[in-house]
């Protein structure tokens, strides 16, 4: 790979992440961005912006990074990476790896695969410190280091996991909270005097349904979510039968056993 300051880095998708992608990235490394929609070219500063393959080709990345959508990320790959040298090294950003491992491996070429785990949707992109990131172990040597460099400008928490232990830690740390507001919002009705805490989980259940539905269904459909959802249907079973025998010292028990696994 060339040295940072000479290094070429091609963006595919310009939506949210790309977008922060880009403008993290244009001032230190020669950065084009591809999209299909050319009105999301527009305003990126310092960018190259490409609106067919063949400028991919000429321009010659030395990295490629795919922030489309979950579901067009394998599919988008399989149409770049004839235009690209053998050299390129392919990243991915996406919060479920669900096929990845094995399509990186049989199509031979280096790779690194990230999570940056604050979605546009509730992190504030202008200051990120002391949010998350993962980077994949089986990733490039080279490709993790960059995206090491890169993470910490932002002094985010660095986490390095296999891909299977990423979808195990996403299965827990993302359809808990996603299947809880699903049910928050499957309870709905209109409030005309809603208190503070509706209106907080409204927000957030508000804020996860306007994630890609793709997103949401593969996040789910996870072979490690099903245990999640047990133990969210065995916690409100147990809830329920407090409730119904009106046991005070059940529910001081149950909300002390609560606190402690929120401290």
């Amino acid at each position: 790979m060339k040295s940072p300051d000479k290094m070429k880095i091609l963006v595919i998708g310009a939506g949210k992440m790309g977008t922060w992608l880009i403008e993290s990235l244009c001032l230190d490394y020669e950065v084009a961005a591809f999209d299909a929609d050319l009105n999301r070219l527009k305003y990126l500063f310092n960018t190259q912006k490409f609106v067919s393959r063949d400028e991919i080709a000429e321009f010659n990345p030395d990295m490629i990074i795919n922030a489309v959508n979950l579901e067009r990320t394998i599919p988008v790959f399989n149409e770049i990476v004839p235009f690209l040298s053998e050299k390129c090294i392919l990243a991915d950003i996406t919060s479920v790896k669900n096929g990845l491992r094995n399509f990186y491996l049989k199509l031979g070429r280096r790779f690194v695969s990230t999570h940056p785990m604050f979605g546009p949707t509730f992190a504030n992109i202008k200051s990120l410190a002391g949010q998350n990131a993962i980077i994949i172990s089986e990733s490039d040597e080279e490709g993790k280091a960059f995206f090491r460099e890169f993470f910490s400008h932002f002094d985010l928490n660095i986490f390095e996991y296999s891909f299977t232990e990423h979808d195990e830690t996403i299965a827990y740390s993302l359809s808990i909270p996603f299947a809880s507001s699903m049910v928050f919002a499957a309870c709905m009705k209109k409030q005309e005097a809603p208190g503070t805490t509706f209106k907080k989980h409204f927000e957030i259940a508000r804020g996860v349904l306007s994630e890609d539905d793709y997103l949401l269904s593969e996040i789910l459909f996870s072979p490690y979510t099903h245990d999640q959802i047990d133990r969210i249907n065995e916690r409100l079973n147990y809830l329920k039968e407090i409730i119904n025998e009106k046991s005070f010292s059940k529910m001081k028990r149950f909300l002390d056993d609560l606190r402690d696994n929120i401290k």
